[in-house]
């Protein structure tokens, strides 16, 4: 599928946030000039395998390129936190990756089960063998509810539990979003005759768009305050603060006190679940400053406290990591994710392999606003490779987070490895402001179904 710059805007509707979005872009109309060779493997099948498809296809003259994607229809997952707030529905959501992979591209619907970098192969679940001589990485993470204990994927949506992260790309469902909007009314529901208890949780781990625990919170107790209700809503996070920008965290701060009703644990990390009971144990860690007199110093002792909660809902975030037959591969690093430069994406190790998306090993870049900045990045520097040179081009760490804090307002969080770094350079990243809800409700998709996938944007 292919649109020119002009007509997106048209479709856009000449929105001056978008308008100034697209203009800001590197120029990406790739003319197919590169004449390199070799045969380029892609793995996966969401956006960042999507957009490095259509950024390299394009770039080379005689592209000779294999996607091994299982999942023919793709989701939108922005639009995941909007379907659970119902302000899109589950269609709304539908893509189809057919409409993204050129013909003359061989697309192997199974997933990888082995990776094997040395011999430069992989093996699908199929048993099917493929060679490759450059290897785009681009699997993105997976919910890893086996991580809880006493927690199954088949409990989301039952006994008042929900997670808006609960997708399958293979099968094109998006069943936690739908649940939630039932959980929403649900919530609503009770709340008109008792006070509920809802409980958010959040892992200290990376995970795919990291805002999105908060945005659920927020936007569950503006739902509930519209109403004239309220609930008594608990965020418990692995993390120290609500946001590692300072000025972010401070206005997320203002927005839990406009609602009066929001608690936030930090440092808690979610160990169990007794589904049946609703009872979530958390491990609290946290250091204790104590004076010893026999060596009349202060020292710090490592305290680590079980901290058991009663709910009525539960909104669970899993740990996330990259898909098992990854993990099994020397391609990872110490930390669990895929070992790329934080500024070429090439592997650290394997000099023919680069990553895209979720799943690289990088500070930051967990979003499909990254991977969209990944996507020039890695096309310049894997043909760069392919001619014998170096990598040159640097990816900066840009990241997007849009924090939606109430129905109607979005604090649009852009920052790099430096710091803040708005496309808008006089608007404050610590504002919620309506015209970036408008954007990201009205205007991204078409942005992402016409020029991000496409590799224009």
């Amino acid at each position: 599928m292919s649109l020119s710059r002009r007509d997106a805007l048209k479709v856009i509707g000449l929105s001056p946030v978008a308008a100034t979005m697209l203009l800001s872009a590197k120029p990406t109309d790739i003319q197919a000039s590169e004449d390199v060779s070799g045969k380029v493997l892609i793995v996966g099948g969401g956006s960042g395998a999507i957009m490095a498809l259509s950024r390299v296809h394009r770039a080379i003259k005689n592209p000779n390129i294999t996607i091994i994607a299982p999942n023919e229809i793709h989701l939108y997952q922005p639009g995941q936190v909007f379907v659970a707030a119902g302000e899109m529905t589950f269609d709304d959501l539908i893509l189809h990756n057919s409409a993204y992979i050129p013909d003359d591209v061989e697309w192997i619907k199974d997933e990888v089960a082995s990776f094997n970098p040395k011999n430069n192969s992989v093996t699908t679940r199929a048993g099917k063998e493929v060679k490759y001589d450059y290897m785009i990485v681009a699997t993105g993470v997976i919910n890893r509810f086996d991580k809880i204990e006493g927690l199954n994927e088949e409990d989301i949506g039952t006994n008042g539990i929900s997670c808006v992260y609960l997708s399958d790309m293979e099968k094109g469902t998006a069943r936690g979003a739908v649940e939630m909007k039932k959980w929403f009314d649900e919530l609503k529901e009770k709340a008109k005759t008792k006070k509920q208890k809802v409980v958010y949780t959040q892992p200290d781990s990376p995970i795919k768009c990291g805002g999105a625990p908060q945005k659920m919170l927020y936007l569950s107790a503006d739902y509930l305050k519209e109403a004239g209700l309220s609930a008594d809503y608990q965020f418990y996070t692995g993390l120290k603060t609500l946001f590692h920008l300072p000025e972010v965290a401070t206005a997320l701060e203002k927005v839990q006190k406009q609602y009066d009703t929001i608690t936030s644990n930090y440092s808690h990390f979610l160990q169990s679940l007794d589904v049946k009971g609703k009872k979530a144990t958390f491990i609290h860690a946290y250091e204790k400053e104590t004076y010893d007199e026999d060596f009349g110093e202060t020292i710090k002792e490592s305290i680590s406290d079980e901290v058991v909660v009663e709910y009525d809902f539960l909104h669970v975030v899993p740990p996330m990591s990259p898909p098992l037959a990854l993990m099994d591969s020397d391609l990872i690093n110490g930390m669990g994710w895929l070992d790329v430069d934080k500024y070429t994406l090439q592997h650290n190790k394997y000099t023919n392999v680069f990553g895209i998306g979720d799943v690289c090993g990088i500070p930051m870049g967990k979003t499909g606003g990254s991977a969209r900045h990944h996507g020039p990045i890695l096309t310049d520097n894997l043909i760069a490779v392919m001619k014998g040179k170096d990598p040159k081009e640097k990816f900066d760490g840009y990241t997007v987070c849009p924090l939606k804090t109430e129905y109607g307002k979005i604090l649009m969080a852009e920052f790099n490895y430096e710091g803040p770094k708005p496309t808008i350079p006089f608007m404050d990243i610590d504002e919620p402001r309506w015209m970036w809800w408008a954007f990201d409700l009205y205007m991204l998709k078409p942005m992402y179904k016409y020029l991000m996938l496409p590799g224009y944007f």
